[in-house]
């Protein structure tokens, strides 16, 4: 039988194996030596297995992706040619090792006897993503001489590591050509893959892993440190392991600092701003215990709040991975956070310490004074509630508006916040915003700068595939105006960090067919919000602002709290 059959009946069971493993959505980026796994896959959204997307730019492809597997919860996969097309996906592949995304990279290669000899598009893919991978698998160039088990079972074995340990499995798959010359009887009724016949008929995998119990029991001292002075820090969570913790916090009267992406409502909110004191900051720290759900904390004050901290520090966290940046001598739990807080009930009592609450209440009132009414960066964060749908979700950018957001919004109980805040860079965040819209049905909220926006220019093609209403908020201070804090001479700080652009977004849009809108005023935003809702598409809102608006509000806040006197 010809190569391209084989090389289509290589691919097939592959692709059965993933969907085998709850990939359901495939994501493909043009090119020819993929063509074998490109057309298995297409083969299998005619079949109702799978959802196939398409994208011309394999760095917005693995963003699109990763933006799927957040919504989905279940591994996406993406399919690339060779050459810098894989190298491309590299920003995605670090942000899902980083963040704990499930990702699966099926890069074709040209056979070993064309690399380092001057063939066309042949480069060293060879481990091209280092360490960042939980698994990466080698295959070999397609041959009968390995059954169709063996193939099973070396990608089953990636995908259980994958379900052990959140992130990237990257298989290499080369293919030696003729690329082209397959039909779909020829690849069904090969004989290579007799012995597997009915397990491809079947929809079940290859191994049966029975899932690790992890029960948390306990603290043999709970009853003791149960009735001490503790701090309960609340960082990024998935949405189903924040229930609960408001209620425990509440009971058992200790503060509780959350962030933004934690999906629990704040009891003391602004945190960020109210920490700047150091009078309340010095009480903090007389804490006899720190609890830590979550992490990847955005709020400066509280990260240095917890380098402060020298006390006993607990940490509960389902994964493996490390979480304190700080290294405390501490305490693990590793199990799902409702399961460690049924196993360890709270004592019910005051709260050990009144300050924060005073300050956290005079802030509600202070930060609405210094973000006045008109729509700037500050306001928008301030009032980020009001633009939201009841039933739609929030994806937040990295740079300033993440920051501003963390430390001046207070949000329902449960809302989903998605962030790329694994490696915090500005690469795809179009991209991932598409990618949750297409994978969550349901409408969406992003708010990214306007350099994030410009970086991921290409992404907004991908934003005309959306079918709910998706409002991207491009918030433009002309730069990086994340770099006004920092310490940096004013002449450099323009030249080498903002570096401003100048530009607008009204032509982006228009280029890329999407409706566009930017409003000047509070009123105007909530007419044009009004509209987007009813449309089953992508609105792109452009608030342009004053450069260092946003930087010098927060500054100030900062700055003004960081001399209040309590109880004046």
């Amino acid at each position: 039988m010809s190569v391209s059959v084989f090389n289509r009946c290589w691919s097939k069971v592959i692709l059965e194996t993933l969907v085998r493993q709850g990939v359901s959505h495939f994501c493909i980026a043009p090119g020819s030596r993929s063509t074998p796994l490109t057309l298995e896959a297409a083969r299998l959204e005619q079949g109702g297995k799978a959802k196939c997307h398409t994208h011309f730019d394999e760095r917005g492809l693995g963003f699109l992706a990763l933006g799927l597997a957040k919504a989905h919860k279940n591994p996406v996969a993406i399919i690339v040619t060779s050459g810098t097309a894989v190298a491309n996906l590299y920003p995605a592949v670090i942000e899902a090792r980083q963040s704990g995304v499930n990702l699966i990279v099926l890069s074709a290669d040209r056979p070993p006897e064309l690399l380092e000899c001057g063939a066309n598009q042949a480069i060293l893919q060879h481990n091209i993503f280092a360490d960042y991978p939980v698994a990466t698998v080698e295959l070999p160039r397609p041959s009968q001489d390995y059954t169709p088990n063996w193939l099973i079972s070396i990608v089953e074995q990636a995908c259980y590591r994958q379900s052990q340990h959140a992130g990237v499995v990257h298989i290499n798959v080369p293919f030696a050509e003729p690329l082209y010359e397959a039909n779909a009887d020829q690849i069904d009724q090969h004989s290579w893959l007799a012995p597997i016949q009915r397990w491809l008929s079947q929809n079940k995998p290859w191994h049966n892993h029975q899932a690790p119990q992890r029960e948390v029991v306990m603290h043999e001292h709970w009853d003791h440190w149960r009735t001490k002075r503790g701090i309960i820090l609340v960082g990024k969570l998935p949405p189903e392991q924040s229930m609960g913790i408001r209620t425990w916090a509440e009971t058992q009267g200790w503060i509780m600092l959350t962030d933004i992406q934690s999906g629990v409502e704040p009891t003391l909110p602004y945190a960020d701003i109210w920490l700047a004191n150091q009078t309340v900051k010095q009480k903090l720290l007389e804490a006899d215990i720190v609890l830590q759900f979550g992490s990847h904390f955005i709020s400066k004050r509280i990260n240095q709040f917890m380098t402060a901290f020298k006390g006993e520090y607990w940490i509960v966290e389902p994964s493996d991975n490390s979480v304190d940046p700080n290294h405390h001598a501490h305490t693990r739990f590793n199990g799902k956070i409702h399961h460690w807080l049924r196993a360890h009930p709270p004592l019910r009592q005051k709260s050990w310490l009144l300050e924060p609450i005073a300050l956290a209440k005079f802030c509600a009132s202070f930060v609405e004074q210094q973000v006045g009414g008109n729509l700037n960066e500050a306001s928008l964060a301030h009032h980020l509630e009001r633009l939201l749908p009841n039933n739609g979700l929030l994806f937040l950018g990295n740079s300033l508006f993440v920051r501003l957001v963390d430390a001046l919004t207070k949000l329902p109980e449960g809302y989903p916040v998605y962030t790329n805040r694994g490696a915090s860079g500005i690469d795809g965040l179009l991209a991932t915003t598409a990618g949750l819209s297409l994978g969550s049905n349901q409408p969406v909220v992003a708010m990214l700068g306007d350099t994030s926006a410009l970086y991921d220019l290409n992404s907004l093609a991908l934003l005309k595939k959306v079918n709910q209403p998706t409002i991207i908020f491009v918030i433009n201070n002309n730069g990086g105006a994340i770099f006004d804090m920092l310490p940096v001479d004013a002449e450099m700080k323009d030249k080498f960090y903002r570096m401003p652009h100048n530009l607008e977004f009204s032509h982006a849009a228009s280029m890329f067919d999407l409706k566009y809108a930017r409003p000047y005023t509070w009123a105007d935003l909530s007419s044009v919000l009004k509209q987007a809702y009813f449309r089953r598409e992508a609105t792109l809102i452009e608030i342009k602002v004053n450069n260092s608006d946003g930087s010098n509000i927060y500054k100030r806040l900062i700055e003004q709290i960081s001399h209040a006197v309590i109880g004046a």
